[in-house]
């Protein structure tokens, strides 16, 4: 049986692509990587162990990419630079040119965990992973803004298709410019296959439209605490369908996916998440969920 495939937001996770932070995060200029001023290298790295925790007692595998010094803080954010399909890896291309050299990180890995790569966008081409959202099986999203871009979409179509794999594209709005992030899943996540915590008012309207055609319910996030998360509190990670987790510190969005059946877990995240832009689901690439 294959140990890989992943078109899916919400089955049970199996298998996922993780880096624990180090001497690379320990040594990260803030400034340069925008990191805002609740970062502290350290407490991040004991924040980053509850969540390993968490997603341990699910039993899932942890594939993991060492921090060998290599000065890439922002590999800890695994989803971002490649996507895993039945057929393969995809590998993308970074939006943050800080970033480059991680797709090539994650190849190596591939490699060596027994994953082939299907091939890897070149040129032009920006995809990054948190821009992506599995609509169903044979349809996936991309939110082009700052970090993904209509090559890449193309590129993606020209991999994918011949697996039965249609990328659809999204214009996301510029929000605070680009050096912030704003990534199709920081307005969007997907708690099981019939229901997403959303951020409406960031959201293509072409791409609410087609989510309410799908028949899929929205539930919308507090906007007071998207603005006081800088849009984390929309960060869920689904380990199971209705079984997820979240950064501590947002009891309304907690209470809200509570009231929807959802299991919410919880972890400290100021330090890592919210200092430097990135929550559970950017910290974890899933290489199988089990459908």
């Amino acid at each position: 049986m294959l140990k890989y495939g992943c078109q899916n937001m919400v089955a049970p996770m199996t298998r996922v692509l993780m880096r624990r932070p180090g001497e690379s995060l320990r040594n990260a200029d803030p400034v340069k990587w925008h990191y805002n001023e609740l970062f502290d290298a350290e407490k991040a790295i004991i924040q980053y162990q509850g969540l390993v925790e968490m997603v341990g007692e699910t039993g899932a595998e942890i594939v993991w990419i060492e921090d060998n010094s290599d000065g890439l803080s922002d590999a800890m954010f695994t989803r971002d630079a490649s996507l895993i399909v039945k057929a393969g890896a995809v590998l993308l291309r970074m939006g943050k040119s800080l970033r480059a050299e991680e797709p090539a990180l994650h190849g190596k890995i591939y490699e060596a965990a027994g994953i082939p790569v299907l091939g890897a966008l070149s040129g032009d081409a920006l995809v990054e992973g948190g821009d992506t959202i599995w609509l169903d099986e044979k349809t996936l999203v991309v939110g082009l803004g700052f970090r993904s871009n209509r090559e890449g979409v193309r590129q993606l179509n020209e991999l994918l298709n011949p697996h039965g794999i249609d990328v659809l594209s999204f214009d996301l709005p510029t929000w605070h410019g680009e050096e912030a992030c704003l990534h199709l899943m920081s307005v969007i996540s997907p708690l099981d296959e019939d229901l997403y915590l959303v951020f409406s008012p960031l959201i293509p309207a072409s791409l609410y439209s087609l989510i309410k055609q799908r028949g899929i319910q929205m539930i919308e996030a507090p906007s007071k605490e998207f603005t006081a998360s800088y849009g984390l509190n929309l960060n869920i990670m689904p380990l199971s369908p209705r079984d997820c987790i979240m950064i501590d510190g947002f009891p309304e969005t907690k209470a809200i996916m509570e009231a929807h059946n959802v299991k919410v877990r919880t972890f400290d995240g100021d330090a890592l998440c919210m200092a430097c832009e990135g929550g559970p689901t950017c910290l974890t690439n899933p290489i199988l969920r089990e459908v």
